[in-house]
């Protein structure tokens, strides 16, 4: 582990050898807190990613773990996930030095994500085919689900253990091998959790890890004709990009982007939860999260008892060092993502928002040093503005009125994304009818941001494709072979289609 005043230096995982960057080159990562230098990455090109994929394709077809079977890929998921709860503190401490989010935050997450392995353990040696009754009585029919063989995971630097652990548990557990590409924001707890998978007795090139740009490593990845299969989760223009990329092979892709997710609250809702909800929804994670709930649809008869108890809690939020636990909102990931949120604050401004909270950086002097955003609230937000149409990613809510459930419905669809949302009532026939109606992956009822291994993740519209977690996951991470056995003495006639 880096102290404050020395610089950790990382190498990549490929093909079971700990390496450079080809060329030699690195980049640096900055503590988000104290801006300062703390570690250094291998900055991939072409080439390593090129040598990553072909170590991967090269395992993938090893007997050592082609032939292994699924109880056996089940034991080696189990010890990883051991190895990955004995160390849980520790990597909770990179994820916070490397992403500035709440050290509460990030060990919990990385206390959470042996259960991830756990989960996908146990459905190794479950991963089934079927038999299929044919109408033609001579032909024995059944399937077969085999591994998709090379997955490229792209993941983001928020969340980088659990959002990592959504895909390559599945992916293994199903027998696949992994090239593994971290943003080039918060790429020091995949290469720790790296070593994890050395110790828990992995075939060589079986999980890779490169390092570097977006641009480059991740262009260099996305585009390669030995991968099989796309997993991202990030941004949509970025996304964009990918599946561009990706279509010029064929690649299928998987693609957990971005949200703009409303949590509604109505007239019977219990205001102080739905307060509670709000905040863990936009400022618990510094905003920094695709199901961020960003906008707060709220019923004109309780809008001003909601606002002034959603304000009187923010004011008590304790802005401080991510790495102490009694802070409750960390910096900003990036400078880049400092810029960004303020511009949608004066764009929120000029556009006729009311600034209600914040709005600026904090005044504190020991938060100077650090990428640092006031908790942010806006009233009076038309859904047509910006602030209510863009994802932010940071502090930033926007307070919107309605009057009848149907426009709160109409208001939360009028987005491009559909990730989440949020329902805050005490009426059960109100709830399950709007969560039907809204155009949203995932709906929690008077809660907000939860996720389970069991539950599958995902988006509608433009908020990606593809589910991640729970059984579903597990047909992304495999492909469908149809076995015919013709069982008649006879062969039928060979100039006629048999359909």
């Amino acid at each position: 582990m880096a102290t404050a005043t020395s610089i950790s230096t990382y190498q990549m995982l490929i093909g079971g050898e700990w390496v450079d960057a080809a060329s030699g080159d690195t980049y640096e990562s900055m503590n988000p807190y104290t801006g300062q230098t703390w570690a250094t990455m291998p900055d991939a090109q072409a080439e390593d990613v090129d040598r990553a994929v072909q170590a991967a394709r090269k395992a993938v077809k090893d007997p050592a773990w082609r032939r292994m079977v699924p109880a056996q890929r089940a034991a080696l998921l189990r010890s990883l996930a051991d190895l990955v709860a004995a160390d849980a503190d520790h990597l909770g401490q990179i994820e916070t030095r490397d992403n500035g989010k709440l050290i509460r935050e990030m060990t919990a997450q990385c206390k959470a994500v042996p259960s991830y392995f756990h989960f996908y353990a146990g459905l190794a040696d479950k991963i089934q085919g079927a038999t299929i009754p044919l109408e033609k009585t001579t032909v024995f029919n059944y399937t077969l689900r085999e591994p998709i063989g090379v997955v490229a995971i792209l993941i983001p630097w928020n969340s980088p253990l659990l959002l990592l652990s959504f895909s390559v548990a599945a992916a293994l557990a199903a027998g696949n091998a992994v090239v593994i590409k971290p943003s080039e924001h918060a790429s020091a707890s995949t290469l720790e959790f790296a070593r994890l998978i050395e110790q828990a007795g992995f075939p060589p090139g079986i999980f890779n890890v490169v390092t570097g740009m977006g641009p480059v490593t991740g262009a260099a990845l996305s585009s390669h004709p030995g991968v099989g299969k796309i997993c991202f989760t990030g941004g949509v223009e970025t996304a964009r990009k990918i599946s561009e990329q990706a279509a010029l092979n064929l690649t299928p892709t998987l693609l957990e982007l971005g949200g703009k997710s409303p949590n509604i609250v109505f007239s019977d809702a219990d205001i102080q939860n739905a307060v509670n909800g709000t905040i863990a929804g936009i400022f618990a994670a510094g905003g920094q999260t695709c199901v961020a709930g960003s906008r707060s649809l709220v019923h004109e008869d309780v809008h001003d008892e909601f606002l002034e108890r959603l304000v009187e809690r923010t004011k008590k939020i304790k802005m401080g060092d991510p790495s102490l636990m009694e802070s409750e909102l960390g910096p900003l990931a990036t400078t880049a993502q400092l810029a960004k949120v303020e511009s949608f604050v004066e764009s929120a401004k000029s556009e006729g928002a009311d600034l209600v909270y914040g709005g600026q950086r904090p005044d504190d002097p020991s938060l100077t040093a650090g990428w640092f955003f006031m908790p942010t609230i806006f009233d009076r937000v038309a859904n047509s503005m910006h602030l209510a149409q863009e994802e932010i990613f940071g502090p930033v809510l926007g307070v919107l009125k309605f009057r009848e459930e149907e426009e709160a419905i109409a208001m939360a669809n009028d987005t491009d994304f559909g990730l989440a949302a949020g329902i805050w009532t005490n009426d059960v026939r109100r709830a399950h009818r709007v969560a039907q109606e809204l155009d949203a992956g995932t709906v929690w009822i008077n809660m907000y941001r939860a996720l389970s291994y069991a539950s599958p993740f995902g988006g509608y519209k433009g908020s990606g494709h593809g589910r991640e977690l729970g059984i579903e996951a597990i047909n992304e991470f495999t492909q469908v072979k149809s076995v015919w056995v013709e069982l008649a003495e006879t062969t039928p006639d060979p100039f006629v289609l048999r359909i």
